[in-house]
């Protein structure tokens, strides 16, 4: 028998009970030692293993085994998956030209297989890979070839990964996904405009790597950039669009700040839409986007453990949770 979103919304609510809470999160903090982090993570049920890392992956697992079993359309979850396509063309290219392995580094759920990207790379075949990537990919490889370039290479194939996100977004009948992915590549876009003004780059690299998307002002935002770091911030403080007035105010404090602000933003949008929806893919891929910010917020605590941050500094740290 078929599934249904009815079935599926009906599951869904009910797993979300096992989210963190904010309580969660406190008990997650005073652990001493990742041992501690370890042990508390497995007591909850979160996942099994040894060691953080184990508990995460097997937590991860056992999350897309559900979503599969529950979901019934699970390509509406492709969207996000192509980052993970695209980084592991990434992998493969670097790792081919560079006569180096690559295996450990390679990511899924995919929707393009790892034997697909290597014979496509090993035999420069890119008319084996989808349409959306197969000329940016092609581009890459001659940039990475005969420039070296590698920042050039990743741009070439993040834009046709932001563009791929977006067009896959308006195929389905979610707002949701739409507002998420266009929210998305701004920020993707503002990222990189940061980055480039900080550096220096040229209009030729900009041009390249930015993504065209609603209420983003390519224009402005390249010549500011190519004037600047201080130019740039100017300019975006500005804009409302997206928040990016206030995601800016962040960043003048810290780049991690603004990090922050931006995940921050894409999880409380998915909570707004996601957790009210009483039909259709919303509820489950605000589940799937709630795990991921778990996952986040575990990283950060284990990281504060090791490198012995206080509490209070790790806790600024943190993105907000979708329990």
């Amino acid at each position: 028998m078929a599934l249904s979103y009815e079935f599926s919304i009906g599951s869904v609510r009910a797993k979300e009970t096992s989210l963190f809470t904010s309580a969660d999160i406190d008990r997650l903090l005073a652990c001493k030692d990742e041992y501690e982090l370890a042990r508390l993570l497995s007591d909850k049920g979160y996942g099994d293993g040894k060691t953080v890392e184990e508990i995460i992956d097997s937590h991860t697992k056992a999350m897309w085994d559900y979503l599969k079993s529950v979901a019934p359309d699970f390509e509406i979850f492709n969207p996000f998956f192509y980052q993970n396509d695209v980084h592991n063309l990434k992998v493969v290219l670097k790792g081919t030209m560079a006569d180096r392995d690559y295996d450990e580094l390679i990511l899924t759920p995919l929707t393009i297989s790892v034997e697909t990207l290597k014979e496509a790379v090993e035999k420069r075949k890119f008319s084996l890979l989808p349409d959306w990537l197969a000329k940016a990919a092609d581009e890459a490889y001659e940039t990475l070839a005969h420039t070296g370039d590698a920042r050039m290479s990743d741009a070439l194939v993040d834009r046709a990964l932001m563009e791929k996100m977006i067009s896959s977004a308006e195929s389905f009948s979610s707002q949701f996904l739409k507002t998420y992915f266009k929210t998305y590549v701004f920020y993707s876009n503002i990222k990189i405009a940061l980055r480039s003004a900080r550096t220096g780059t040229s209009m030729d690299y900009l041009l390249k790597a930015l993504c065209d998307v609603d209420d983003f002002r390519k224009s402005s935002v390249i010549q500011s950039a190519l004037k600047g770091i201080d130019s740039l911030v100017d300019e975006l403080s500005k804009y409302s669009e997206y928040g990016c007035g206030e995601a800016i105010s962040e960043y003048k404090k810290s780049p991690s700040a603004f990090e922050r602000f931006v995940d921050n933003r894409l999880i409380k949008t998915a909570k707004e839409s996601c957790k009210r929806a009483s039909e259709g893919a919303e509820p489950l891929l605000g589940y799937y986007l709630g795990c991921e910010a778990e996952k986040k917020v575990i990283h950060i605590i284990a990281s504060g453990i090791r490198t012995k941050t206080d509490t209070d500094t790790i806790r600024e740290r943190l993105r907000e949770i979708y329990g």
